[in-house]
């Protein structure tokens, strides 16, 4: 079983990444690592900061040894707001719950702006002596109009992926997987180490 330290504490991204690859022994990073950087302009510049923060802890690390190291950014970008919230997904709302956020955002957009979004998510991957691998997934959609749904996590509830007519949070994991930004990416990664193994 291949081991991977996830360079996040998230507990619905690490949910995602075990009914994605449910064959790795995950590990988090302990509450005792400080805030992961996030400084980018792009979400890889920020899967590449993250690696390399969680990079620099394990390396430091005599009791724990993974096969790799895994950091995942990613973001809401939706067209009528100029591509925002992007790269600072994470830090909207500061303060509000995650039903708070979806509101807020929603009250954002005029009755009459486009609804076009997508969900972007780009993952760093590093292993010995193989250095770092990024990949990528887009999901193309659009806004509900009011939150559906409560499975999933963030922005799940609001997010109605092209060209379904339910939105993430009605999804089942399995059907969700198959189209969403990390399911893509991760298939990408699943991909890279099927191959790398051979």
């Amino acid at each position: 079983m291949i081991r991977i330290l996830l360079a996040s504490r998230n507990s619905g991204k690490l949910r995602e990444f075990e009914t994605l690859l449910p064959e790795v022994h995950w590990f988090t990073l302990p509450a005792t690592v400080s805030e992961l950087p996030e400084t980018g302009t792009f979400f890889e510049e920020n899967a590449r900061q993250k690696l390399e923060a969680a990079r620099s802890w394990y390396e430091q690390q005599s009791a724990l040894l993974v096969d790799g190291i895994l950091s995942d950014d990613s973001g809401l970008c939706v067209d009528a707001l100029w591509g925002g919230p992007g790269v600072l997904t994470a830090h909207f709302g500061p303060g509000l719950s995650a039903q708070e956020r979806n509101i807020k955002l929603l009250t954002l957009l005029n009755p009459y702006d486009p609804r076009s979004a997508r969900y972007v998510c780009v993952l760093a991957w590093w292993q010995p002596n193989q250095g770092i691998k990024i990949f990528s997934g887009v999901a193309e959609g659009s806004l509900a109009r009011t939150p559906r749904g409560c499975k999933g996590f963030g922005y799940d509830p609001i997010f109605q992926p092209y060209p379904s007519e339910k939105t993430f949070g009605e999804m089942e994991d399995l059907d969700k997987n198959l189209v969403s930004h990390r399911g893509l990416a991760t298939q990408a990664l699943r991909n890279y180490l099927e191959l790398s193994q051979k």
